[in-house]
């Protein structure tokens, strides 16, 4: 019986070794030079790093791949013109950490509207406090929502429950939907500004001085998309002049944010690096649980999911 040769971040080879079907001949790497030494001859390759030039060099390199899997939702960063140009499939992590990040979400907004930070500092400094330093409710806000994918489905659902007005922008038209080309005049009606959207050329800096500057002065921007959505010198400026109330920032230009960035010292910005996918112990178990079944698909001709759109980079 002839076998595939399956290259895999040895990260998941505790929870995939044992349960793979006798066809896959699995061969796991630990570091960029392993993972460089074994891309040549891999027809499945899984090449998380924690480096994305890493991976897209061993991508790369992997010239017989025929299906590429991934953790990560986003693909940036991997070489996607050549990936279309070989044919290979390309599977991604889209859904896996959506529970935990819509969760991020919804305590991001109630750490804003409850001034839960300075709660906090109070607490450190043993301090009783008469006065709650947030006197905001979710309840009755507005939230503007861009990207309605895994994500962004999970968000709205959550915050439906603290009866929030979640407007979502998508292509398709509908009730409570603004259309790609809509949303920019109505900035200015939502407490909430929340990026969800796939790093793409075309999202790349969508949230500019422009948008800021509509935005609501007691608005909140929430980035748990990709640093690279928000002109990030426009955001400094904006909340240093209280152009808007706060950012809470999952993500950042660039990554790790240097220590001497301005962003830090800002006392209206939340950063919480990159954590929200991570604030979670399923995530290599879904991830497992998701290879095992694509394999059996693979291995039947049938098609594997959630399959990532080349040309659209998600």
């Amino acid at each position: 019986m002839t076998k595939t040769i399956t290259v895999l971040s040895g990260l998941i080879r505790p929870l995939v070794e044992s349960r793979l079907p006798d066809w896959v001949e699995p061969r796991f790497f630990m570091s960029k030079e392993e993972a460089m030494a074994l891309a040549p001859e891999a027809e499945i390759g899984w090449f998380d790093m924690y480096d994305k030039k890493d991976m897209a060099a061993a991508v790369t390199a992997a010239t017989k791949m025929k299906w590429l899997n991934s953790i990560y939702a986003g693909v940036d960063g991997m070489p996607l013109d050549l990936l279309k140009e070989r044919g290979t499939v390309v599977t991604n992590g889209a859904g896996i950490n959506a529970i935990t990040i819509a969760e991020y979400v919804v305590m991001g907004m109630l750490t804003v509207a409850k001034g839960y930070r300075d709660v906090v500092r109070a607490q450190e400094r043993r301090e009783w406090l008469i006065e709650s330093p947030g006197k905001v409710e979710l309840y009755g806000s507005k939230a503007l929502l861009l990207g309605y994918g895994a994500i962004g489905k999970l968000i709205e659902e959550r915050l439906k429950g603290f009866a929030v007005d979640v407007t979502v922008v998508r292509r398709s038209p509908g009730a409570n939907t603004l259309t790609p080309d809509q949303w920019r005049a109505r900035l200015g009606e939502f407490d909430w500004v929340i990026l969800a959207v796939p790093a793409t050329p075309e999202t790349d800096g969508m949230i500019g001085a422009a948008e800021l500057t509509a935005m609501k002065p007691t608005a909140t921007l929430i980035n748990i998309a990709r640093g690279a959505v928000v002109d990030q010198d426009a955001l400094v400026a904006a909340l240093d002049a209280k152009q808007i109330a706060s950012a809470f920032l999952d993500v950042t230009t660039p990554e790790p944010l240097p220590a001497d960035d301005v962003l830090w010292s800002l006392d209206n910005a939340h950063i919480t690096m990159h954590l929200s996918g991570r604030a979670q112990d399923k995530m290599f178990v879904r991830a497992a649980e998701r290879f095992l079944e694509n394999l059996g698909r693979w291995h039947k001709g049938e098609p594997v999911e959630p399959r990532v759109d080349l040309t659209l980079g998600y």
